[in-house]
């Protein structure tokens, strides 16, 4: 692994990002609420190759994906702003802004304003995945895209290294044990030596202190303004609820409805509670596999085979050879108790994955660690692929860090203080932005809010929704059965949430078609569940 990335798949033990998505119709109104929506915007010809919003002129463009030669269209615009708010005079960013136009002829005014997650997920690379999710408000609605500063293409704060690409490609592809010493303890003295470079070629051109969420959220209502002064459907996801609810509480004239998918309320402190809602979440998750009598007889406990395969591994960590499921090329992998965790943690993310948890301990028992690791290699590429390491640095640093504490009962769990030692590792060396004093306050609003939460949710759980609702007058929440992070996509979710923004029916909106969903069975052997 090259040293760019030892940074960057550090950080993927606090990213919270995990995107599956379904595609359903939207829903007509619901009676007597079409009064909430009505305005519509100047037609925009079908055959348009180029338009203008506000003060704002967009021009056909095509979005690129990743490992992929298809490209979504779209229509981009350049939006520059000042680096630093104080200094209007110096630096001038440019952000990349995308809109991708509806399927009506005259669209309805409010725009929808997609917000990725992460911290440090670029909204335009994953729109592909959030398309079919969002295709019934598309129906009335332009969808905007804006890579928040720092991610995909806004000046992003991405420590690449200035190492050629074909240099690269003759060392031999390793993936070393990052940040562990040579016992598979933590080194912290490692992880700050590598923040330390990763800053090094930061700071060359960028400002870290001026990448946080405070400052993106100003950004956001600058393109509003730019825009014509629209109100905004907000559809944030993971942490992009929390810069939902930040532009919410410095902007509520610009907001119309918001859809909070996986919530993480104002109060939270960024991987604080991380180690503990795992926990909590493996237990229910494998509770669903001792009550299955076929599971029960394949695998007995999981949650206690885990603990001994983590024990198994604290006391002699395993080097062993295997294809990547990607290039198919040989690498080797040093399992240790520790990234056994990031490895668990990362399954536990989605339905599909999680179920393949007791089986793939199973085999990690039998010295067979194979399906842990083509499974984690594929989800670990597409996670650091699509998060921009200095970013994340730069929110958590300034948002976080300092209000971080000791917590005795995580040395019992299976992460340990594994993230509150990689992020007070970091954040000594990385640059502090600021935070306004009522950055952590509880959100308190009247506006239309649909909160989106899993029932087996390892980052952002059930009970972060129901914190949130605490502050709501006008909201509603849905608790998926049987999800896990993320579930905006799910069933019949895409349906209801079309329905929420156009009908803005928060408390009244009918959610039973949710019920139908639940969790996917666990594989009891590499040919499925059992039937």
């Amino acid at each position: 692994m090259t040293k760019r990335n030892q940074f960057r798949i550090a950080l993927l033990l606090a990213a919270v990002a995990y995107f599956g998505y379904t595609s359903y119709v939207k829903p007509r109104a619901a009676p007597g609420a079409a009064a909430a929506h009505t305005t519509t915007a100047a037609a925009i010809p079908p055959n348009a190759r180029e338009f203008t919003l506000g003060s704002l002129a967009f021009k056909a463009c095509e979005l690129a994906q990743k490992r992929s030669g298809a490209t979504t269209a779209a229509f981009c615009t350049p939006f520059s702003v000042a680096e630093n708010r104080d200094k209007p005079d110096g630096r001038k960013i440019d952000l990349k802004l995308a809109l991708i136009k509806s399927e009506a002829e005259r669209a309805d005014t409010d725009i929808v304003v997609f917000i990725a997650g992460g911290p440090g997920q670029s909204a335009v690379e994953s729109y592909p995945q959030i398309a079919a999710a969002l295709a019934p408000l598309r129906k009335h609605h332009h969808i905007l895209l804006l890579d928040q500063r720092g991610t995909g293409q806004s000046h992003p704060l991405d420590c690449k290294g200035a190492q050629p690409e074909e240099k690269k490609k003759e060392q031999p592809p390793v993936v070393a044990a990052e940040v562990e010493n040579a016992s598979g303890g933590f080194d912290e003295q490692k992880m700050r030596d590598e923040t330390a470079k990763c800053l090094a070629e930061v700071v060359k051109s960028s400002d870290p202190t001026q990448y946080t969420t405070t400052v993106a959220a100003q950004d956001l209502e600058d393109v509003r303004q730019a825009l014509g002064s629209p109100l905004f459907d907000l559809v944030g996801v993971s942490y992009g609820t929390r810069m939902a609810q930040q532009y919410l509480m410095r902007h509520p004239e610009g907001v119309r409805s918001a859809v909070l998918d996986s919530v993480a309320p104002n109060e939270l402190i960024f991987g604080q509670e991380f180690a503990q809602n795992l926990e909590s979440a493996l237990k229910a998750q494998f509770a669903l596999c001792t009550k299955n009598a076929d599971c029960n007889k394949a695998f007995g406990d999981p949650y206690a085979s885990l603990v001994r395969l983590r024990d198994a591994l604290r006391a002699k960590p395993q080097d062993y050879q295997f294809r990547d499921p990607i290039t198919f090329e040989s690498m080797t992998l040093r399992l240790t108790d520790r990234r056994l965790a990031g490895l668990v943690r990362m399954f536990a993310y989605a339905p599909e994955s999680a179920a393949l948890l007791p089986l793939s301990i199973a085999e990690g028992l039998k010295g067979n660690y194979l399906p842990l690791a083509g499974q984690t290699q594929l989800l670990q590429e597409d996670m650091s692929a699509s998060m921009t390491g200095g970013m994340q640095a730069s929110v958590v640093c300034a948002e976080d860090a300092d209000l971080l504490h000791d917590n005795p009962e995580e040395a019992t769990t299976l992460l340990g203080t594994t993230l509150v030692d990689t992020l007070r590792a970091m954040c000594a060396v990385w640059p502090h932005g600021t935070r306004p004093a009522d950055f952590h306050s509880p959100l308190k609003s009247d506006k239309p809010i649909f909160v989106l939460e899993g029932e087996l949710d390892p980052v952002t759980p059930p009970r972060y929704g129901e914190q949130v609702m605490k502050g709501l007058t006008n909201a509603k929440l849905l608790v998926a059965k049987g999800q896990g992070h993320n579930v905006i996509g799910r069933g019949c979710i895409p349906k209801l949430v079309g329905n929420f923004v156009d009908t803005l029916n928060a408390k009244t909106l009918d959610t039973h078609c949710a019920e139908a969903l639940g969790p996917m069975p666990a594989l009891i052997d590499f040919g499925g569940a059992a039937p």
